[in-house]
């Protein structure tokens, strides 16, 4: 039963570091769900409140950071609210639209044409645009290293 409770937990800790450059992983839950089924498989005994405090604050902070993070990047560069709503479904849509390309593309697209939308020309919603792209390989980094830092605290908590 430990076998299966560690290659569950080690499948989980994939998924969730997978999470942080494809959005439509669930990224951060994904490795919280990890230490349930170690808890339910192995023990919860080494994880009292500080650690499930630590790392939900975590939880809390990845997923505050995903959607500021991305909005910075396209308000950094001139965008509006129409172009941080557009690169956010882009994000979502992208990757199922344009399989290959759809990651970078999406939000790129998303918010030009957001941008379009609100009667900005185009040199404007293209360098939104580009500030969108920069906000979501700014946000991937970031998601990087705190889940990192949730595998990695979870390890020396054990």
């Amino acid at each position: 039963m430990e076998i299966a409770g560690w290659i569950i937990v080690i499948a989980l800790f994939i998924v969730g570091m997978a999470g942080a450059i494809f959005p439509i992983l669930p990224g951060a839950l994904a490795i919280y769900a990890a230490f349930f089924v170690y808890g339910f498989f192995i023990s919860f005994s080494p994880f009292g409140f500080w650690f499930w405090t630590i790392q939900t604050l975590i939880v809390i902070v990845l997923f505050i950071a995903d959607y500021a993070v991305s909005a910075w990047g396209v308000k950094k560069y001139g965008g509006s609210r129409a172009s941080v709503i557009g690169s956010t479904i882009g994000i979502l849509v992208g990757p199922f639209v344009i399989p290959a390309f759809g990651l970078i593309l999406g939000p790129l697209l998303g918010a030009v044409i957001g941008e379009l939308f609100t009667g900005a020309g185009f040199e404007r919603s293209l360098k939104a645009g580009l500030g969108a792209v920069v906000g979501l390989f700014t946000s991937t980094v970031v998601k990087f290293i705190l889940q990192g830092a949730m595998i990695l605290i979870f390890f020396l908590w054990l």
